[in-house]
């Protein structure tokens, strides 16, 4: 077999010493061996592919890790990962133990910065710029975000900081794979660019700011040259004027693909004595025909076959019946809501298909709206919304809920505003690892008021509310967990459920066990495995909601027992175990033991699957077990 060039090189420092036709080579065997590894180990996939050129150019240019490099979101830096001595590693990317599928400063100095949301990496990056002002001006810092993340509120936020304040050796690459500008505008801007930020332009203009400084230039002509480079720069590339009215020079758009333009565009930029844009135009998914064709299905994946361009889950022969997922469930029980009331709206925050709306989208189009990322906007777009009498759907993941939070107090809940969260991925969620645990939202919904909050037992009950919540006239937020549901038969008409009452799903005499969830699984399994191996019987009970508690069946039910833990997919501290714990306090209820409560611990979840997350914790069925043993329960145990 032929040796690769990669294999004989010190990565990233050699890749300085290459010629263009050697980088051409690296940048084609790093993409084929991207193929090979994500195809056997899933994981986020054609964004890296399209970003392949932008990475091995930004490590030939830039001298990292001594310059920085902060990418966002991460979904794109996999060939970054293979640059900077993790190639070895890839095969075991986003498994327990393995390396994260996002950046991670604990795992590398090349991972600037950690990532996971989009929009965080030109904020971060101003940090470091001015930060290194003080320490070490000799740096650069260059954000490498994509055009997806730029719709973030944070990121415009940051470019007109970092305009005003007007950073020098402060690089921002656009990487853009939506095509958005038309080839021949893009051709004729990219060719003016060169020119204004080439070598020998860039040296000019220096030595007449420098003349200006000293007096020798007169100040109206110093401005009118000024003014006139920028009016030419905007007449021939339109996305030039808005980031010069940041204060940024703007080269491109550059053939993101072509490694030679990258190159020399990114030359330029260090050049520069302000900050810069470098705007690249990339195919997401390039290099496979597959991911080129569909960069939405191949953006994250499971293994496939190369070959054949299928994903081997789905090929496997015979597959057993497919359970439906909460997310699926969401999405068709509000279509047929949206349906029979048009009143109802759904909102997405970027994520059709994540969260089950692209569905909706295509049935109900002028009932859907997708604000982009931006999360903040949505929920106050939202009260918009219900201000004028529509019932607004807000469909977001847990982990990016959280970037709202003032929204929902300020704009939804102290107006006590009609407005639905969906709240998808509550609870662990696997392998995207810590930044996209969905286990904090109970503790910051439940303190807020005029909020319920409620999460079913299974995707039936989850119907159910859904269609009790839009029906309230108040905020509510139904928290459902990524997955499939248990297969349970689907109720043929949907009823409101009554506000703050939970239900006995089990009965037994031993101890209780107060769940919050579809995680009543493991509280029911713990059962089972308690009742037919040791003869200690368990209550369950399904609480169904957090805000307001079920307190009189709470009153009625935790005395009864000698062991009592609680149970949710969500950290302990401020959770549902605290808000029954803090109930039994406050109504001085005659225990008979401290109650127990199962769920996250006060640390970040590493990635892993969910079953392997739930032992890590303590909160699998078997560690429900072995606490009710260990209580006493063991006293009961049959020979």
């Amino acid at each position: 077999m032929k040796e690769k060039l990669i294999d004989s090189l010190k990565l990233p420092e050699d890749l300085r010493t290459l010629t263009p036709q050697e980088l051409e080579q690296v940048a084609s065997e790093l993409r084929d061996e991207l193929i090979d590894t994500v195809s056997a180990s899933g994981g986020h996939f054609a964004s890296s592919l399209g970003a392949t050129e932008i990475t091995v150019a930004l490590h030939k240019v830039f001298d990292t890790p001594h310059d920085r490099l902060i990418w966002d979101v991460g979904h794109q830096a996999y060939i970054h990962k293979m640059l900077t001595g993790r190639r070895a590693q890839m095969s075991g990317i986003r498994t327990k133990d393995g390396i994260s599928g996002f950046l991670k400063r604990s795992e590398s100095p090349f991972d600037a910065f950690g990532a996971g949301h989009a929009g965080t990496s030109v904020s971060a990056a101003v940090g470091m710029r001015v930060a290194l002002d003080t320490i070490d001006p000799s740096r650069y810092v260059a954000a490498i975000i994509g055009d997806g993340s730029l719709t973030s509120g944070m990121a415009f936020e940051a470019l007109n900081h970092a305009g005003d304040l007007g950073l020098k050796k402060f690089v921002v690459v656009l990487n853009d794979n939506e095509m958005s500008i038309s080839q021949n505008v893009g051709a004729l801007s990219w060719l003016f660019s060169r020119a204004v930020t080439g070598e020998t332009t860039s040296k000019a203009r220096q030595t007449f700011k420098d003349l200006y400084k000293k007096g020798y230039v007169p100040e109206l002509l110093y401005k009118a040259i000024d003014r006139a480079e920028e009016a030419t720069q905007g007449f021939f590339s339109s996305p030039a004027m808005l980031f010069e009215a940041f204060g940024f020079r703007y080269i491109g758009p550059v053939d993101g693909n072509n490694l030679s333009e990258v190159v020399q565009a990114l030359e330029n930029a260090k050049r520069q004595d302000i900050p810069v844009i470098v705007h690249c135009r990339t195919v997401k998914g390039k290099g496979y025909e597959p991911a080129e064709e569909d960069p939405i299905m191949w953006h994250g994946v499971v293994p496939f076959d190369r070959t054949k361009g299928e994903f081997k889950s789905a090929a496997s022969t015979p597959a057993p019946k497919k359970l439906p997922s909460y997310t699926g469930i969401f999405a068709d029980t509000l279509i047929d809501i949206a349906k029979a009331d048009k009143r109802v709206v759904a909102i997405t925050a970027a994520m059709p298909s994540g969260t089950g709306l692209d569905k909706f989208q295509k049935e109900l189009p002028q009932q859907f709206f997708d604000v982009g990322i931006c999360e903040q906007h949505a929920v106050t777009y939202a009260a918009g919304i219900a201000c004028e009498g529509l019932r607004p759907v807000a469909a977001i993941y847990s982990t990016f809920l959280q970037r709202a939070y003032d929204q929902i107090v300020h704009d939804v809940c102290i107006q006590n505003l009609p407005v639905t969260f969906a709240i998808d991925r509550g609870g662990v969620v696997g392998n995207d690892g810590e930044t996209h645990q969905g286990v904090f939202d109970i503790a910051y919904l439940r303190t807020i008021p005029n909020m319920v909050v409620m999460s079913p037992k299974d995707e039936n009950e989850l119907r159910h509310m859904i269609y009790t919540a839009v029906q309230r006239n108040a905020p509510t937020a139904v928290r459902y967990p990524r997955g499939n549901g248990t297969g349970v038969a689907l109720d043929a008409n949907l009823a409101k459920l009554p506000i703050g009452k939970g239900e006995i799903v089990r009965q037994g005499k031993d101890a209780l066990i107060v769940a919050f969830g579809p995680i009543i699984n493991n509280a029911l399994k713990a059962a089972d495995i308690l009742a037919s191996q040791h003869s200690v019987t368990c209550t369950v009970i399904n609480a169904r909601y957090v805000k307001p508690l079920d307190t009189e069946l709470l009153a009625a039910e935790l005395p009864k027992y000698p062991i009592v833990c609680t149970l949710e997919d969500h950290v302990i501290a401020g959770g549902f175990g605290s808000a029954v714990t803090e109930y039994a306090n406050e109504a001085q209820l005659a225990l008979q033991s401290t109650i127990k409560r199962f769920g996250v611990e006060d640390s970040f979840v590493p990635h892993g699957s969910q079953g392997e997350q739930y032992a890590l914790n303590g909160y699998d069925a078997e560690s429900i077990v072995g606490y009710v043993l260990s209580q006493g329960g063991e006293r009961q145990m049959v020979a």
